[in-house]
């Protein structure tokens, strides 16, 4: 059989480039059925899903921008925020410090007005504490001084009135000596 294929071959001298005539027509019969069944069919399906795709990556990229605005909203708004956080951050510090101050300020004022209190209380005491040295010093010196001066007298000087006033005008005798040295 491949012997008389070949020289069925051998025999025709036809160009191997060219299909003979009828094998031509049923090709071409054959190749206008198989694109009339694309054209028909496939086709339109292969568009449908096409456009379906341009559709659904169109309304990606259009949902993506509106998102992309709303995340770009969404971040001025924060940042407006967190700048306003500062702020009002910066004014209650602010206010802190000036309270602060104040309070610094008046709690000096009472420590002042409280030591002030003190030192005029113990001034007010020591001089009280003074004056009654000093009467208890009067009566001390005036009674030793009169019995001295009675025993030098050689009588006694038991008349109160009278030891009172030589007393009294003793110690301010001393007290215009030591005033007149200062």
């Amino acid at each position: 059989m491949i012997a008389n294929l070949a020289q069925l071959a051998a025999e025709e001298k036809q160009n191997p480039l060219l299909p003979a005539g009828p094998e031509l027509l049923v090709g071409t019969i054959a190749f206008a059925i198989v694109f009339f069944f694309f054209w028909k069919k496939l086709l339109p399906n292969i568009n449908k899903v096409l456009e379906e795709r341009r559709a659904a990556i169109e309304g990606g990229i259009e949902e993506a921008d509106a998102m992309k605005v709303e995340a770009q909203s969404v971040l001025e708004q924060y940042k407006a925020q967190l700048a306003e956080a500062r702020h009002e951050a910066a004014r209650l510090r602010q206010e802190a410090q000036e309270q602060g101050a104040a309070l610094i300020a008046e709690m000096r004022a009472e420590g002042q007005r409280q030591r002030e209190e003190i030192v005029a209380a113990g001034h007010t005491q020591i001089e009280a504490d003074r004056k009654a040295a000093a009467g208890a010093l009067r009566q001390d010196v005036g009674k030793l001084a009169t019995d001295l001066a009675g025993k030098l007298v050689g009588e006694s000087l038991e008349d109160h009135a009278r030891q009172s006033r030589v007393i009294d005008r003793f110690l301010d005798d001393l007290e215009e000596k030591a005033e007149a040295t200062r």
